[in-house]
């Protein structure tokens, strides 16, 4: 994993393939922050982690005494310890926006991807169709920035980007002519040697 450079009193339990465990890892990742991940397997999560986390869930985000386990208190946490690069904006509005964004993403995509994995044929396919018809919707917005609603990568894009990833996995094709200008951003995020280093092994096999 590209973002342990040393030991670290800094712990994060991450999801061998979820998606909230990966949009922290590219925020360390971003800021270049010494860490010690361990990947855990849903079949057989490590004790400490039950004594961490009330939830025993991933993921889950060891700083010395501190112990976080909901991945945007997480991301907020690692932008305001770790200042640089910044990745929420600097004035209260656009913050309060970006916020906004992070929340609507989590509210109306997330579910879909878990429902496209883990429902039955037919739930499947609805939130199959309904996630496409949403990207396919916003694509125009990345014609005149080339991150989400920013000129600058933010956490909203740490939020999105394990999302778009996983996309061929999930049998979701989306139309080249109609989304050119999202495809465009995917390139340009997933080319970021910050998110390249954010993967894992399987995450890397998704798109091998």
């Amino acid at each position: 994993m590209g973002v342990v450079a040393k030991r670290s009193s800094m712990i994060f339990y991450s999801g061998n393939d979820d998606h909230f465990s990966h949009r922290v890892r590219i925020v360390l990742a971003e800021k270049g922050v010494a860490v010690d991940i361990v990947d855990v397997n849903d079949d057989q999560p490590p004790q400490e982690l039950a004594d961490l986390n009330p939830y025993n869930s991933v993921p889950t985000l060891l700083d010395r005494d501190l112990v976080l386990y909901e991945s945007k208190v997480m991301m907020e946490y690692l932008d305001e310890r770790f200042p640089h690069p910044p990745l929420l904006p600097v004035y209260p509005v656009a913050r309060a926006q970006s916020r906004l964004w992070m929340h609507r993403i989590e509210r109306e995509w997330c579910p879909l991807l878990d429902q496209i994995r883990t429902g039955g044929k037919k739930e499947a396919d609805k939130a199959r169709k309904e996630l496409r018809e949403s990207l396919i919707g916003i694509s125009p917005i990345f014609e005149d920035m080339p991150y989400f609603m920013s000129d600058e990568f933010t956490l909203v894009d740490c939020c999105l980007a394990p999302i778009l990833w996983r996309l061929p996995e999930l049998n979701i094709e989306l139309p080249e002519k109609q989304v050119k200008p999202l495809l465009s951003y995917m390139t340009r995020v997933f080319e970021r040697e910050a998110f390249k280093e954010s993967l894992n092994e399987r995450e890397k096999e998704m798109r091998t």
